[in-house]
């Protein structure tokens, strides 16, 4: 016989089927349901570790940079697009110069993707973590690429990699379209007659590179001009497109020969059409827009070296651990050496001879050669490099004519020898010479110099130009009175005494408090013991 279930039974069976909850199987049905579905999102959204960083394979936490990706919801399987990274503060684009890895391709944590040069230096795109390449959509020493552009698609699965053959980034399917109606307003003139004389844009490259005027370009550029056989670049008419008028890659990519005026052509141009040829090269000299006036205040442009030298003493100040260490030279015995080396030599009335900078610049070579570690560069992959050559850039000029040529090999070299660079240098300076003809000009050397007592400047913190390690800054001579070292029954307890204050700035990852020391101790007994400099 069956048994009746009880009331306390029945209400609990009406309470469950009431129709103000679900019976309990619907809620384990949707239970499961949202659990399937919570699942599916979170592995829809999941923020791949794949994700591909920059690195300049150095320790130092700032060079790497997280790079600009996003994930895509479409028809695709799920992917993530890589955008170019900002490998440097001052970085607005980059050209990649090699892939390492292709299409379908895997990679793991640590694997090199790709090596991006930028306007400083080659860095290399590594991986966090594993994934497979679906699609790569920058090529190899193409223009250079902003920040941020998509240049890559990556996926977890590598049966995901035939999906991708055809895709296209967002960002980079509006260009084409924006640039037919471009290709087509050329031929706007060809059936207009009357336009023909707006035309003749061709003068333009005739006032790219006037003689007497740096010219400013990427490594990218510098190195396409020669992989093509045009040589250096600055012997080509080519006009910047890059920012402040700076050649980049793509200008090299378009630049056709036969279609560049040569630099003689205006000498061949007949007496009469001397004046137009001038007044054509007169725009880059007064190119910087004019100052703009406001309600207090003025705006004044800056020419492009100006900019390209803001920029990196920025990113040098930035990235570089200063510090800085003073010391007081006693310059006696250096001018006495001075006075005696001059008057052996035949000058010209013109001619200063060994000037005491010539002999501040040996006698910080022989410095170098004392404590070697200070003559050394912080790199990259996290190591320092030591030089066996005393490479010296010199500061001269000031403002939008301020230069640092390299003087090579001081510390090998006769002083005679190492005045005459330096002469030259400041020669080009004072007569307004082309600096391109100069040798050293634009190069970087092993350590700077620069002497700011023309100003009347006692000491100054100079900013280290990476990659060197150490900058010297030099204060005024003068004579100050200083206790007197010869202690006698007649002699005076102090002394009058030609000195100069020499401050030296380190870079800390490579020349400690210590070798700082050592090296000023140095350079201070080579400058008041100037024989010293014969060995």
């Amino acid at each position: 016989e069956k048994q009746q279930p009880s009331k306390q039974q029945r209400n609990t069976c009406r309470a469950h089927h009431s129709p103000n909850k679900p019976p309990p199987t619907i809620t384990m049905a949707t239970s499961l349901a949202r659990n399937l579905l919570a699942r599916a999102a979170n592995q829809s959204h999941r923020i791949s570790r794949s994700a591909i960083i920059a690195s300049s394979r150095s320790s130092n936490p700032s060079i790497f940079s997280a790079c600009s990706s996003s994930r895509w919801f479409s028809s695709y399987p799920p992917h993530e697009v890589v955008g170019m990274p900002s490998l440097s503060p001052t970085m607005e684009s980059g050209t990649i110069s090699a892939w390492n890895v292709e299409e379908g391709s895997s990679f793991a944590a640590g694997d090199v993707i790709c090596s991006v040069e930028t306007d400083k230096a080659t860095v290399d795109f590594e991986a966090q973590d594993e994934g497979v390449v679906a699609k790569i959509l920058a090529e190899a020493g193409a223009a250079e690429i902003d920040c941020g552009t998509p240049i890559l698609v990556t996926v977890e699965d590598e049966g995901d990699v035939a999906a991708f053959q055809d895709f296209v980034a967002e960002g980079k399917s509006e260009e084409p379209a924006a640039a037919a109606p471009a290709e087509k307003a050329p031929a706007a003139p060809a059936a207009t007659p009357a336009a023909a004389p707006v035309a003749p844009a061709a003068p333009a490259p005739s006032v790219a590179a006037p003689a007497g005027e740096r010219v400013f370009a990427s490594p990218r550029a510098h190195t396409l001009a020669k992989e093509r056989g045009h040589g250096e670049i600055s012997a080509l008419r080519i006009v910047g497109t890059g920012p402040g008028g700076r050649i980049v890659a793509q200008d090299v990519l378009d630049y056709d020969p036969s279609t560049a005026p040569a630099p003689a052509a205006v000498a061949a141009e007949p007496v009469a059409a001397a004046a137009p040829a001038a007044a054509a090269t007169t725009p880059p000299a007064a190119s910087l827009p004019e100052p703009v006036a406001g309600p207090g205040y003025t705006d004044y442009s800056l020419p492009p070296a100006a900019l390209e030298l803001a920029s990196r003493l920025a990113a040098s100040k930035q990235n570089v651990p200063h510090y800085y260490l003073s010391i007081d030279l006693a310059l006696d015995s250096l001018l006495d050496l001075r006075s005696n080396l001059n008057s052996t030599m035949k000058l010209d009335e013109d001619d200063d001879g060994i000037t005491v900078n010539d002999l501040l610049m040996k006698a910080a070579a022989a410095a170098m050669k004392t404590v070697p570690a200070a003559n050394a560069s912080w790199m990259d992959g996290g190591f320092v490099r030591a030089y066996d050559s005393v490479d010296v850039n010199v500061v001269v000029g000031n403002g939008s004519g301020l230069y640092a040529p390299v003087i090579r090999d001081v510390g090998r070299r006769g002083l005679k020898s190492v005045s005459d660079d330096v002469a030259l240098a400041a020669s080009v300076v004072e007569g307004g010479d082309d600096p391109a003809t100069v040798p050293g000009f634009g190069d970087v050397g092993t350590f700077t110099m620069v002497n700011l007592g023309a100003f009347g400047v006692k000491s100054c913190a100079p900013v280290i130009r990476e990659p060197q390690a150490c900058a010297l800054a030099l204060g005024v001579i003068e004579n100050r009175i200083v206790p007197n070292d010869v202690q006698g029954e007649d002699e005076e307890i102090y002394k009058e005494s030609v000195m100069m204050t020499a401050t030296l700035s380190c870079d800390h990852r490579v020349v400690d408090g210590a070798v700082g020391a050592q090296w000023l101790s140095a350079f201070k007994n080579h400058v008041e013991n100037p024989v010293t400099l014969l060995l």
